[in-house]
């Protein structure tokens, strides 16, 4: 593990749901940026610039969905359903 990835994981043990959802939410309006600038790209026929936008939508969705599998995961814990 990196040191980077470290640090993100005890960050990550430090957040709160809410926290975790604030998180969620500015990835998704990322995610939401990039989408619109693929569709945008897609149809001036820059194919090759859209996809690029298309992945960088998909990283941020990616990341949207980690931190709400956190946050699920710590009410399950609160709730006294996981260890």
């Amino acid at each position: 593990m990196t040191q980077a990835q470290a640090k993100d994981q005890e960050t990550t043990q430090e957040k709160t749901p809410q926290q975790h959802h604030q998180k969620a939410a500015e990835h998704h309006e990322q995610a939401a940026k990039h989408h619109k600038e693929a569709a945008k790209h897609y149809e001036s026929g820059d194919d090759k610039t859209a996809a690029q936008h298309a992945h960088i939508a998909h990283g941020y969705s990616t990341q949207a969905m980690e931190q709400e599998m956190e946050a699920s995961k710590k009410y399950a814990k609160m709730q006294g359903l996981r260890k």
